[in-house]
């Protein structure tokens, strides 16, 4: 058959007609195959067709022979030997494959046991550390106590010269986000020396012995460096106190403690390696890593001031461009207790709500959005004019009320009817007393004035609207005032309970020395007396907070008008309001309201004994 000129093959003849077609003449040639064990026909006519034979069929070759019919041989059965090698040749090659990636993993994981034991530091090598002093601001006087361990490392003869030693150990105390880790990078860069830095929390795996073996290793690699310095963040993580901890002698983190303890004092004289830590718990540290020897310095980094935290400011400011109105002192002063961290986050925080409203410099719009975004949270969809902002608004205005009408009570910076997420309809923002900040002293005066302002709110919903009516919306103002009445009860000595302290800060160290203690360390009586004191304290403050607002209804509801009208009042604005007020109608003031709950709380001290 040919289509378009071209052969194709028919369906294959059976044997006998293959053998009758050779006899008639009818074949051209043909092609034994003796591995498929099949010949290949091709008739006169172009035909062709593939037929299956007998293995070693002689009928077949002797037609053909007879019939003089051209006999072609193919032994494809070489081919297919070495088609079967090259196939057994490359399972071989497959299994030695899978042998060798099997060796190879059983070699990493031998490999990542025996690296349980090995530190993983993160090391800049000398002239890595890019931090200098000038980029720690805010805490000069730990700058200046740290400038020796700098002159050591850049010049250790003038101290080895007059027989001085060099502290092995300097401890970083501070609270979160003051610049410990900074000036300890700050240290390595003005020294030029390499700087391994590690957290406490690094140490710790849940195999025993891990962490010893990794404190060992990390000491060895800066000795290796030396002169250098180590930094250990977190270290409570590891340096707790010992004695009660489950598993005792055993325990990981005892051991790693003993560990880094026996490093610190394996150190030889002026080795040039510095172990300096950084925490915020001291407290719970064991004796054993404070004595000299170990860490001899212990730094403490506070809080910064006001200067600090404009010189903090000025520093987080260079790569940001800063409005010509924006004045660095007046934010300072508007963030009495933050941290270096805060204010560095304060200043991204305003760059992006610039950046969000396609403006080109940081307003005092966008720094005032960003501190409230900070301290209260975001904004939510204002409040309509309801019952329920009105409520709202008695309850601000109490507050902020009261900040004015009390001496010792910490000025009003704002008060607003702009939601926040969380739940918070509004808020009165006081801003703390920069001094008490500073010196960490508190009167008891100051502490009174803190409570008559944080029940303001809950005593201008009992003038409004009745005891009946008042809401839950003071709890967290209660839970602050119970809070202090207690602490002024029990650990300053600001009652008839004497000059005693019968409470801790309510710190708790990690199983440690005194876990066991469940009785408080005062009697029964002492307690029920306690308890009988803090609520006097409460509930003379809440009385003083009554008798300022009761006269003063119609100046409330003045305020409230305002605040539901403007939705936020500035403290420069309100006192005003207030002073105006106060000078056409004149009221009791704060220190006779003061001095009549006094007396009465003196009398029902003593009808209940104390």
């Amino acid at each position: 058959m040919r289509l378009n000129g071209l052969s194709t093959r028919d369906p294959a003849p059976s044997y006998s007609q293959l053998l009758k077609d050779l006899r008639a003449g009818k074949v051209k040639d043909l092609e034994l195959s003796l591995q498929q064990r099949e010949v290949r026909v091709r008739f006169d006519d172009g035909r062709q067709a593939t037929v299956p034979v007998f293995s070693n069929d002689q009928l077949l070759l002797r037609t053909a022979e007879q019939a003089k019919v051209p006999l072609t041989v193919r032994d494809d059965r070489a081919d297919g030997a070495t088609a079967g090698l090259v196939a057994n040749g490359l399972l071989v090659l497959l299994l030695l494959g899978g042998l060798a990636l099997l060796i190879r993993r059983s070699a990493q994981v031998a490999n990542r046991a025996m690296g349980f034991g090995s530190s993983k530091p993160r090391l800049q090598e000398e002239g890595g550390v890019v931090v200098r002093f000038e980029d720690v601001a805010g805490i000069g006087e730990a700058k200046e106590e740290l400038q020796e361990v700098v002159t050591f490392l850049k010049e250790p003869e003038r101290f080895t010269a007059v027989g001085a030693k060099i502290p092995k150990g300097v401890l970083l105390v501070g609270p979160p986000g003051t610049g410990k880790t900074l000036l300890a990078r700050a240290i390595a860069g003005e020294a030029g020396v390499p700087f391994f830095s590690m957290a406490a929390s690094e140490f710790v795996e849940m195999f025993v012995g891990v962490g010893a073996s990794r404190v060992r290793d990390l000491f060895r690699k800066a000795k290796a460096k030396a002169p250098c310095i180590i930094f250990i963040d977190e270290v409570d993580a590891v340096g707790r106190q010992r004695g009660a901890g489950i598993g005792g002698g055993n325990d990981e983190r005892e051991q790693t403690l003993n560990q880094l303890l026996t490093e610190m004092d394996g150190f030889a004289d002026n080795s040039g390696v510095i172990l300096l830590a950084a925490t915020n718990r001291p407290d719970v540290l064991d004796s054993a890593l404070m004595r000299p020897g170990r860490f001899d310095r212990r730094i403490t980094i506070d809080l910064p001031d006001r200067r600090g935290r404009e010189a903090i400011l000025a520093v987080h400011a260079r790569s940001r461009p800063l409005a010509g109105a924006v004045s660095l002192s007046a934010w300072a002063s508007r963030t009495p207790g933050f941290s270096g961290a805060d204010l560095a986050n304060l200043l991204n925080e305003a760059a992006i709500l610039t950046a969000r409203h396609h403006q080109s410099e940081i307003d005092d719009g966008a720094l005032g959005g960003a501190l409230e975004r900070i301290t209260m949270g975001l904004t939510a969809a204002p409040l309509q004019d309801s019952a329920k902002k009105r409520l709202i608004g008695y309850h601000e205005v109490g507050h902020a009320l009261l900040t004015t009408l009390v001496p010792k009570a910490d000025p009003l910076d704002k008060v607003t009817l702009l939601p926040r997420s969380g739940g918070v309809g509004g808020f009165a923002r006081m801003m703390p007393d920069e001094e008490i900040l500073d010196s960490g002293l508190i009167s008891k005066a100051y502490l009174q004035a803190r409570l008559v302002v944080a029940l303001g709110g809950r005593a201008a919903e009992l003038v409004v609207f009745g005891p009946a009516e008042v809401t839950q919306g003071a709890s967290g103002d209660l839970d602050m005032v119970t809070r202090i009445c207690r602490e002024m009860v029990t650990r300053y000595g600001f009652s008839s309970l004497g000059p005693v302290a019968l409470e801790g800060d309510g710190a708790e160290v990690f199983l440690g020395r005194d876990w066991l203690r469940s009785e408080p360390p005062y009697s029964r009586e002492t307690g029920n007396r306690i308890d009988v004191l803090v609520r006097e304290l409460a509930s003379s403050a809440l009385d003083q907070a009554v008798a300022l607002l009761q006269p003063r209804r119609a100046l409330m509801d003045e305020l409230v008008e305002m605040l539901i009208r403007d939705e936020t009042i500035e403290g420069e604005a309100f006192r005003a309001v207030v002073t105006s007020h106060e000078a056409a109608h004149p009221q009791p003031t704060s220190s006779a309201v003061a001095l009549q709950a006094t007396g009465k709380a003196d009398v029902e001290a003593a009808q209940v004994g104390v």
